[in-house]
């Protein structure tokens, strides 16, 4: 587990200095940090169009919508005929964040899903493994005489991003495919709220199955809500299956306010703490905010100028590391919010893959610290039952440093790591990192 930039040795493995201890021999233990992902395996296909287009093919602009796997065939021919397809990418937004996470950790996920039985060199199925970490294992993948699904991302002149889904054999993963030792043996399980659109389809069913297993193994789940449309749609649904079973939720200012019926972002990240226990709300070219849990005696009193928005000085405690609410004996709400990294890119083609960038950050921290407690089980850092092994205001600007790496090269993925050391990082920049 490593993390770039100008870090501080003092803020790495151990926490203490002065009680240092052996970390444990058994390198296969530590072997097993590794993060678990459910998705619906896609390619994405990303093209130019007008917004006459999308009125022609009856897309909703700016939401995510099925097309028949004919009409997907249709409008594709005719995007490659007129040469207005820019790209064709792994995608699919656990794929994107698995990956995104073992390039940044250099550690093992795992995929789970359903993917085409026959690969041919060239065909989706192939772009879809070339284009993934060898870290990523798909070993256990459920074979599918289908083709895979296609995620058309259609772009207007206004850089407005409207999604197309061909289904292909993307919702086939069955419950007989949940590998429950791999699951409950995670450092977390990641979903969408994609895997929840069919509640008659296998995928769902199959997805109840792997979170039952993760939540009576304790293992943290974290939910992305993928679409406003889709949790406007399904509200009560969603709002009663974070309750039960999500730990981490991560979202985008449209969709927070499709749950919460709030547009403040802020607030509304304060309404959705009564149901999840941390939260990320990404807000586009203004920056990202991150809400958590902690416990009134172990929280930590932010260095930086203080802030007011909807709430007075809501990033009073942003040093401190987030809880479950329910390790809490006094739990108060804490918040940070943090602007784009160097103002963003000065040119932004997409912003696709974005919020999976930052998202793919926070589970970074999160699995540090399931690391760090098979290195260091009586480390005094321990002492505090935290869900990150960083503050709130530190996993911020980790996950900015990382939207910021795929807005500037124009890809849903990483494509490379993170410099160890970067001459425009400042010592400071990391300088509330958490060491006790």
């Amino acid at each position: 587990m490593r993390f770039p930039g100008q870090r501080k040795r003092k803020h790495y493995f151990p926490a203490d200095t002065n009680k240092r201890e052996n970390a444990i021999e058994d390198i296969v233990k530590t072997e097993r940090t590794y993060i678990v992902g459910i998705d619906q395996l896609l390619v994405d296909i990303e093209c130019s169009v007008t917004e006459e287009f999308l009125k022609k093919e009856g897309l909703a602009k700016g939401e995510s919508q099925i097309l028949p796997d004919e009409q997907a065939g249709r409008i594709y021919d005719e995007l490659v005929a007129e040469g207005r397809v820019i790209g064709e990418y792994a995608g699919g937004s656990v794929g994107n964040t698995l990956h995104n996470y073992s390039m940044l950790s250099d550690s093992k996920s795992v995929l789970l899903g359903a993917i085409k039985k026959a690969i041919n060199v060239g065909d989706y199925a192939f772009k879809y493994i070339r284009q993934t970490s060898a870290r990523v294992d798909l070993n256990y993948l459920q074979p599918c005489p289908k083709a895979m699904g296609r995620a058309i991302c259609f772009v207007t002149p206004d850089k407005e991003r409207t999604f197309g889904i061909s289904k292909g054999c993307m919702n086939d993963w069955s419950e007989k495919y949940v590998p429950e030792d791999i699951v409950k043996n995670a450092g977390l399980l990641l979903l969408t709220a994609y895997l929840l659109r069919d509640e008659n389809s296998p995928i769902f069913k199959a997805t109840v199955k792997a979170c039952d297993i993760a939540l009576a193994a304790g293992v943290p789940i974290v939910f992305t809500l993928g679409t406003s449309l889709l949790i406007s749609e399904k509200r009560d649904f969603f709002k009663e299956f974070i309750r039960k079973y999500v730990t981490v939720a991560a979202m985008n200012e449209t969709e927070a306010a499709a749950v919460t019926g709030i547009a403040d972002p802020l607030l509304s990240s304060e309404k959705i703490l009564d149901i999840a226990d941390l939260v990320l709300i990404t807000v586009g070219a203004k920056g990202l905010y991150l809400s958590g849990w902690v416990d009134k005696k172990f929280a930590r009193q932010t260095e930086s100028e203080l802030h007011t928005k909807a709430i007075a000085d809501y990033n009073i405690n942003e040093f401190s590391r987030p809880m479950l609410r329910l390790d809490c004996e006094e739990p108060i709400k804490i918040y940070t919010h943090i602007n784009p990294y160097l103002g963003g890119p000065d040119v932004i083609q997409s912003t696709n893959g974005a919020g999976d960038a930052a998202l793919s950050a926070l589970l970074h921290d999160m699995s540090a610290l399931c690391y760090f407690k098979t290195r260091y089980p009586n480390s005094d850092k321990l002492r505090v039952r935290a869900l990150t092994y960083s503050s709130l205001s530190q996993i911020a600007r980790y996950a900015n440093r990382v939207s910021f790496e795929v807005l500037t090269y124009n890809t849903p993925r990483l494509t490379h790591c993170l410099p160890e050391k970067e001459a425009d990082l400042e010592d400071s920049y990391w300088s509330d990192y958490i060491s006790k």
